[in-house]
């Protein structure tokens, strides 16, 4: 469907950003109404013409003004930055906080029977979103719909490798604390980080299947229904493979328990196979004796990887 944008608010901030508040239509859900999508779109002080722009994407319980700060770093370097609010996160959260409209919604997902009207929350929906971003971006007369970018924390990273890497759209791709394999972590025994992250639903799971406790299979039976595909061709070491030959910049920590370095390995080694031809177009950042956190290092890297991709050369002419 078009996206029917709706502007709510344009200003200019201390620093002379132009900073613009508005939500676009992504689908047309059951009652008939649109799926609006809010964005939070900041543009560098006296830009004019075409300028690349990055989706930065927040993370599980977050929401798109707590990426207020990326969006002001891109734009302090001539990028249009761009947030939106997930599925069930800030403005699409119905006022509940944190992570609780997310974990209702997946445990609304996990109970459908049947025959009735299935969400996918947990990622796929706003996937979706994602790529109607893209398209909204590419109508824009500031944006030049040839040098988009996409980077994302956690959840937001998960995001980004599922939705970018099968949309040629996005240039460049810069998942954060996300690199991993959701296979490798169920056969190897953990799963207990990526659960955590939303445990009620999980929990619900397993009482419903009759467990007293979250175990593997519980991890498998709500996997296998909410994100179908993610034990298989959806899963990580997959989706990287299909990157190639865009600019892609993996950043993760060695200790993080979300994202278990044996299946972040695999995920690392499909994304190298995968570029053999371009190693240049290809970088790997997996800082030691770090969790599940994005370090200033992190930050750093991720900002010069989409300036001298999206800004350099004029893109660096990324296919």
């Amino acid at each position: 469907m078009p996206p029917n944008p709706k502007v709510e608010s344009t200003s200019t901030d201390a620093a002379g950003r132009t900073v613009e508040v508005l939500s676009i239509a992504t689908e047309k859900k059951a009652d008939g109404k649109e799926e609006r999508v809010p964005l939070l779109i900041v543009r560098p002080a006296k830009a004019s013409g075409k300028l690349p722009a990055v989706i930065a994407l927040h993370g599980t319980g977050g929401n798109k003004e707590g990426m207020r700060g990326w969006l002001n770093d891109l734009a302090d370097r001539g990028i249009i930055g761009v947030a939106i609010d997930a599925r069930y996160h800030g403005a699409r959260a119905g006022g509940a906080k944190g992570a609780a409209a997310y974990n209702e919604a997946i445990t609304r997902a996990w109970k459908a029977k049947p025959g009735e009207p299935q969400e996918h929350p947990f990622y796929y929906d706003t996937v979706w979103d994602l790529w109607k971003t893209v398209d909204y971006l590419r109508t824009r007369d500031d944006v030049d719909g040839e040098r988009i970018g996409m980077l994302g924390v956690s959840m937001g990273g998960i995001e980004t490798w599922l939705a970018a890497s099968v949309d040629e759209r996005v240039k460049v791709l810069v998942p954060l604390i996300a690199v991993q394999s959701f296979r490798w972590s169920l056969d190897n025994d953990r799963w207990q980080g990526r659960a955590n992250t939303i445990k009620a639903a999980h929990e619900a799971a397993a009482r419903d299947l009759g467990e007293k406790e979250v175990n593997a299979r519980v991890c498998k039976a709500l996997w296998d229904k909410v994100i179908p595909g993610i034990l298989g061709p959806y899963d990580c070491p997959s989706m990287l493979r299909l990157c190639a030959d865009r600019p892609l910049l993996i950043l993760g920590g060695e200790e993080d328990p979300n994202c278990p370095f044996g299946g972040a390995k695999l995920a690392v080694a499909s994304a190298e196979a995968a570029y053999r031809k371009s190693p240049d177009r290809l970088k790997v950042v997996i800082l030691p004796g770090v969790r599940h956190q994005v370090t200033p290092e992190m930050r750093k890297e991720a900002l010069e990887w989409c300036v001298r991709w999206l800004e350099g050369e004029r893109g660096a002419s990324a296919p």
